[in-house]
């Protein structure tokens, strides 16, 4: 009997490891987005345009709105495993596509638009699938490995930690590797990049065909598993399913966003040296994501203890407060924060002080998609997995938000945009306060 006991947690263990790593990959790829959009808004034909330069993010997003469904139902019909191993090669495939868009030379196509731009939203959009399918295999296996509750949420932030590792690394490496943005910045400056990414997924495949990994409560996944209901029939799970869409759109739009910010040469803009606006962008963006991976750090020490609504009310009313000094601050108004300058090397450098304000919102958002889920998913039983497809498709948040975000920046300006951000905090902390109470005990979920 001990010896199986020891068995089972030795298993649990390495799931728990490669639940884990394969967070870290989904950051890697996702975070890409807005670096190398920077490269394309200042494309000649792109006119320097935030809504166009922030389209390969909504491409990457936009996935998850016709995948999250059916990557739920693949996670039921085939495993935790074989899913994984699934997303991993679709994967590699979005990022080798996101390569050729620097090295197959093309002519413009549609509203004079160069083709390369074009390969590259497909790339994108194909990463995304990729990703999609990840988290719906990611965050219901490490809520179930935790056992749910806050054990649940404990887990959900450590793997969070890893992810904010690899999403602090990427913008900085891409805003290193871009240095000086002009008009003969090409994505095939960051091939190192790519290079890394699609190693990791070649890698991360090898390894996980041959990690034994049994799925958790394998009796609700199976094919004779009887559901009376829909996940939608509950409410908190409808209202926390919103508010994915909404934390997403959140959590890519303030350092999305302040990249472009700081790296805009024009009145708009923070004021920075052209010449090295571009890194130091990349370096400041990519501390938000360092804020994220310390503010997750933490709430794996303290998830056990804190529940995961008071973290999300506390962390919400913190950001409002965050974005609205942003809001209100001059960009004359700076600060010093340590960044990589180009060829000047590591130093610090003036930003304007909302700049800070926003990187500090990291410390907000870090624990808000552990936080949403394990309230959202609470009490779902056998329906954990429809609910995970559902959240997965509610992602394209991530994408549409930002847009909208960056349109309006065309339209007025940065701080303006910035009110979009403002409002989806807001419906978090209603969420929080009320949404999240679970009001359909009465449906059957074992």
């Amino acid at each position: 009997m001990s010896a199986k006991s020891e068995n089972g947690q030795s298993g649990n263990v390495v799931a728990i490891v490669t639940m884990i790593f394969l967070f870290a990959m989904i950051s890697f790829v996702t975070n890409l987005a807005a670096p190398i959009g920077v490269i394309w808004k200042n494309q000649p034909a792109l006119e320097g345009s935030n809504f166009l330069g922030m389209m390969g993010n909504m491409m990457n997003f936009l996935a998850y709105l016709f995948m999250g469904i059916p990557a739920g139902k693949l996670l039921t019909k085939i495993g935790y495993k074989k899913t994984a191993l699934v997303a991993i090669a679709v994967g590699l495939l979005g990022v080798f596509v996101q390569y050729l868009s620097g090295v197959v030379a093309v002519g413009s196509i549609l509203f004079s638009l160069p083709a390369n731009w074009f390969i590259y939203l497909l790339g994108a959009f194909i990463a995304g699938f990729s990703v999609c399918m990840l988290n719906t295999v990611v965050n219901p296996m490490l809520n179930l490995l935790g056992g749910g509750g806050k054990k649940g949420n404990q887990l959900l932030q450590v793997g969070g930690t890893f992810n904010s590792l690899s999403a602090t690394l990427t913008p900085m490496f891409v805003g290193a590797l871009i240095g000086q943005v002009t008009k003969d910045t090409a994505i095939t400056d960051v091939n190192p990049v790519l290079f890394i990414a699609m190693a990791v997924f070649a890698a991360a495949f090898v390894i996980l065909s041959f990690i034994p990994i049994s799925d958790p409560e394998q009796s609700k996944t199976g094919a004779g598993v009887v559901f009376e209901h829909s996940a939608w029939k509950f409410r908190h799970l409808v209202f926390g399913a919103i508010g994915i869409f909404v934390y997403v759109g959140v959590e890519i739009g303030i350092p999305g966003t302040l990249n472009f910010f700081l790296a805009d040469k024009t009145a708009k803009g923070g004021g920075l040296d052209p010449e090295t606006a571009a890194a130091i962008a990349g370096f400041v963006a990519g501390t938000y994501w360092f804020m994220m991976l310390v503010g997750r750090f933490l709430g794996g020490l303290l998830g056990g203890k804190i529940s995961s609504k008071a973290q999300l009310i506390a962390v919400c009313v913190l950001g409002l407060v965050f974005v609205g000094l942003f809001i209100v601050l001059p960009v004359s108004l700076k600060t010093s924060m340590p960044v990589f300058k180009g060829s000047e090397g590591f130093g610090l450098a003036q930003v304007p002080l909302g700049a800070l304000f926003l990187v500090l919102c990291g410390l907000c958002t870090s624990v808000m998609w552990g936080g949403i889920f394990n309230l959202a998913t609470e009490g779902l039983g056998k329906y954990t997995a429809q609910g995970s497809g559902i959240f997965m498709t509610m992602v394209v948040g991530g994408g549409i938000l930002p847009l909208i975000q960056n349109k309006l920046a065309d339209a007025t300006n940065y701080h303006v945009s910035y009110l979009v951000i403002v409002a989806g905090l807001a419906y978090l902390l209603w969420y929080a306060l009320v949404g999240c109470k679970n009001v359909n005990k009465d449906i059957p979920v074992e």
